[in-house]
């Protein structure tokens, strides 16, 4: 079991116009002992833009700006520049966050080279309606929780309202030499690949929104994410593979709830999904957490690592943002482990249907199953365990045969 370790509340609004009513959502940037976190910045009548400040350490603020950093200039931005996720790749930082426009959330795009300066690039995501999409995502065949969230935006923001897009931000690396970049078009996690922005043109979503189903890379799984899924923090590469610490939507009698959790992905396929929590990483328990602009919401976009601990920085009742932290490797070996289990399960399963009519050696099984020795004997000793099986050894060899 992972120990989360509640760090506490980091900041808060202040007086200052920019963010004087909620502070929210921050990417962390890390350099050395060093911390950028770039963040969602509320004034009252929920504009947003992004407010800046300096860590040393995981948790000691040295430096904290009174005026944004990215803010709404164009039409498509005007309510709001949101939610900023940072990745550093090829030399340059890339800043997605979601432009607002009071109607429309959508992907937009700023690079730097030093984290002061920053070039707006404007929308990559689909600038389509949801009955236009909807009839791409009859194509790609998609499941009809797709089309609930079509009917739920037209009826919710407006008719002619466009795809919402947000928590987008690309893989660390090139993967096939191209471009990966998450995001989600609800209730799932999606990857869209390309060779440069200049690609995502209208024509190329649409071709890619045709088979949106060959690209999603995480779905719902458990109760906890029963309503949707997002992606949370810019991944974090590990001996292990790209570990991603996202969120999730509970649909409950008493209203939405957000959780924090955790994925494990192939280092090199991300769309390969090797562990995953099927608990919460963490739940909304603090007050801090429960009361605010929004109930109950835990809404993690950021981590550091300093030594064997991992700091989640995360959006607390979409009013403050506090963090947490956790031992890194026992993360991993929990993910690994979550993997396994579901792995053995399976297997197990096979094992007892193997030997219900007969009794099978080890060396039978391993030929018929193509396991490794420890891994059999895993899932035998599980069946153990429930009385499904007996054991005998003949020979030296150890016989199988399941109980009826």
């Amino acid at each position: 079991m992972v120990i989360v370790r509640r760090e506490g509340v980091l900041l808060e609004a202040t007086e200052n116009e920019f963010e004087n009513q909620a502070v929210l959502n921050p990417t962390v940037v890390q350099q050395g002992g060093s911390l950028h976190l770039f963040y969602r910045a509320v004034k009252e009548g929920n504009y947003s833009s992004i407010g800046y400040c300096k860590l040393e350490g995981p948790l000691n603020i040295v430096e904290r700006k009174n005026s944004p950093i990215l803010f709404p200039e164009y039409d498509y931005e005007i309510h709001g520049t949101e939610d900023p996720r940072i990745v550093f790749l090829d030399g340059t930082y890339f800043m997605f966050y979601t432009a607002y426009d009071g109607k429309n959330a959508l992907i937009a795009y700023a690079t730097s080279k030093d984290l002061k300066t920053w070039e707006k690039h404007g929308i990559i995501s689909a600038k389509m309606t949801y009955d236009e999409a909807g009839n791409f995502f009859h194509l790609s065949k998609l499941k009809e929780k797709y089309h609930f969230f079509i009917s739920y935006y037209k009826d919710v923001v407006a008719e002619d309202v466009l795809l919402w897009e947000k928590d987008a931000f690309i893989l660390p690396k090139k993967y096939n030499n191209q471009f990966a970049l998450f995001h989600r078009v609800l209730p799932d996690i999606q990857i869209i690949c390309f060779d440069d922005f200049k690609d995502l043109t209208i024509d190329f979503w649409k071709d890619y929104l045709k088979k949106l189903g060959d690209h999603v890379v995480m779905e719902p799984k458990f109760g906890f994410e029963s309503r949707n899924i997002g992606a949370g923090a810019p991944l974090i590469e590990t001996e292990r593979g790209w570990l991603m610490i996202y969120h999730s939507v509970e649909d409950s009698n008493r209203g939405k709830v957000y959780y924090a959790s955790a994925a494990l992905l192939d280092k090199h396929n991300p769309y390969k999904v090797i562990g995953r929590l099927k608990q919460p990483l963490f739940s909304p328990t603090e007050d801090y957490e429960k009361i605010g602009d929004i109930a109950n919401v835990v809404f993690p976009t950021g981590t550091a690592i300093f030594g064997e601990r991992l700091y989640i920085y995360y959006g607390a009742a979409d009013k403050r943002i506090a963090v947490i932290s956790v031992n890194l490797h026992k993360l991993i070996h929990e993910l690994l482990a979550s993997e396994l289990e579901v792995g053995i399960g399976f297997l197990a399963g096979q094992i007892f249907n193997l030997t219900i009519k007969e009794e099978k050696s080890l060396t039978q099984l391993k030929n018929l199953l193509n396991q490794k020795e420890y891994v059999l004997l895993m899932a035998i000793g599980w069946l153990t365990r429930e009385n499904k099986i007996l054991c005998r050894i003949d020979s030296d060899e150890l016989i199988v045969r399941s109980i009826r």
